[in-house]
């Protein structure tokens, strides 16, 4: 008789959104402060009503935080960036946002819609430190490229203009997080 080994599943997260359900498995053992970042997001239903407010076609696609007439929501404390972590930000991988500050990530990530090389850690300089990937989606790629596909424009908001905002929005109605 052939015992398998036990295999650990990790844990998932559950995008609801008004074009279909996106599953994302986390990461915890390689990014283990951004998935505990992102689920301290989620268990307080940061995400919730808020939209994908950036596609970029054959880039990413972006959400986090905007609500739907743009504003952004508080976050907590930026966190420290686990680019470093062997993961690259392959197709359907799920990474963290930041500016070009290494280390101010907060609430904001993408979905990559391909292999965006630019984007791995390759280096502990600013340029070439990179985005953290921490996790990939196991279910749902027809919602992310539906989502990719949407046509897009520029916002005028307050005294700024905000680029590859989706014409139709893309709201995300729920995040459920399971260990």
């Amino acid at each position: 008789m052939i015992q398998k080994k036990n295999k650990v599943e990790n844990p998932t997260v559950l995008l609801k959104t008004n074009m279909g359900n996106i599953k994302i498995a986390l990461y915890p053992e390689k990014a283990p402060k951004t998935v505990k970042n992102f689920k301290k997001y989620i268990n307080n239903d940061f995400y919730d009503n808020t939209i994908f407010h950036r596609i970029i076609p054959n880039f990413v696609i972006q959400a986090g935080g905007i609500k739907k007439n743009l504003d952004q929501k508080q976050t907590y404390k930026p966190i420290e960036n686990e680019a470093d972590n062997g993961l690259e930000n392959k197709r359907g991988t799920i990474a963290m946002a930041r500016t070009d500050k290494i280390d101010s990530a907060t609430s904001h990530f993408f979905i990559n819609l391909k292999h965006n090389k630019r984007l791995d850690h390759k280096n502990k300089t600013k340029s070439g430190y990179g985005y953290c990937v921490f996790g990939k989606v196991i279910e749902g790629m027809k919602v992310v490229d539906k989502i990719a596909n949407l046509e897009t424009e520029t916002v005028k908001k307050d005294n700024y203009k905000v680029s590859d905002v989706p014409k139709k929005n893309v709201i995300i109605k729920d995040v459920i997080y399971k260990e």
